[in-house]
């Protein structure tokens, strides 16, 4: 998994100097893949960042072509950045509980 340092983002020098060390961070997918074959990596990136741009860590894999049980999630690193106070997205939400569910059963 890739690993990039949140004080590199494009949005932490965006902000005031006052608002230093509070960034709205989001657990979200960013799209990767060729057309109509779409294939999603599980990135926690500020929220102020486009959908495929930037990000701070990612975590996960998620092809929707594929069976979930190919998908990878670290969730040691969700359950981390949620701690801290990130925001989930309703989709990534989703996979990562399906992947759980299947991940424990088998």
């Amino acid at each position: 998994m890739r690993v990039f340092a949140p004080n590199f983002c494009d949005a932490c020098e965006r902000r005031a100097p006052n608002e230093k060390n509070s960034i709205m961070v989001k657990v979200r997918l960013a799209r990767a893949g060729s057309k109509k074959r779409p294939f999603y990596h599980i990135v926690v990136t500020p929220k102020e960042n486009a959908r495929d741009g930037s990000f701070i860590e990612q975590i996960g894999i998620y092809d929707p072509s594929r069976p979930i049980e190919e998908a990878r999630v670290d969730h040691d690193r969700l359950a981390y950045w949620t701690g801290v106070g990130a925001q989930v997205s309703d989709r990534v939400s989703k996979v990562a509980k399906q992947h759980a569910k299947t991940v424990a059963s088998a």
